[in-house]
């Protein structure tokens, strides 16, 4: 079996991002043959706009998600919760990716996606990871539910050099993302 390449897109742009933070980890303890790359372009995004939509106009950025969407064989949302829903930034660029309508099933048909992601709330991100279902049944994505991943109270999570330090969650994430793979594996058998 071939590696399995995994997209994660992170839906938060800061620096010092926890979801970037628990991407990073994820790719961390994927197995050898699981090949997690972080898109690091989203925030150079444009908001989506038809009228640039096009060979000459399109920006790089676009160009590059496009190209690495096209070459996963599978993607991680990665996605804090703003205002109990999906954040902007990773809404703009599954956007991106579905236009032209007629890309969509090339892109995204039966793609497999899961999510995980991190909030300073007490809730984790329940309400944005149920937000991105409909998302992703519309593109015709395969959704993986075999375990979940909200991380709530994110503060606590990391220390101030960025190593984990809540053991409870990196048990959960090492058997979120070893469920994950095996999905993978299932799915590409």
């Amino acid at each position: 079996m071939s590696d399995i390449k995994v997209l994660a897109l992170v839906g938060s742009l800061r620096a010092a991002s926890i979801n970037r933070q628990i991407a990073e980890l994820a790719a961390e303890v994927a197995p050898d043959d699981v090949t997690v790359t972080i898109f690091d372009q989203l925030g150079e995004l444009p908001f989506y706009n038809e009228d640039i939509d096009n060979e000459a106009d399109v920006p790089a950025s676009v160009t590059a998600l496009r190209a690495a969407a096209a070459e996963a064989d599978a993607a991680l949302v990665v996605t804090p919760e703003y205002n109990g829903s999906i954040p902007a930034v990773i809404k703009n660029a599954i956007d991106w990716l579905s236009r032209p309508s007629s890309d969509i099933k090339r892109v995204f048909g039966g793609k497999p996606f899961a999510m995980i992601g991190a909030s300073a709330g007490g809730f984790g991100t329940i309400l944005s990871q149920t937000a991105w279902l409909p998302v992703l049944r519309t593109l015709g994505t395969q959704v993986w539910f075999g375990a979940r991943l909200m991380v709530s109270r994110s503060a606590g999570v990391f220390d101030e050099s960025g190593a984990l330090k809540d053991a409870t969650v990196e048990e959960q994430l090492k058997k979120f993302v070893a469920g994950y793979v095996a999905f993978l594996r299932r799915f590409a058998g």
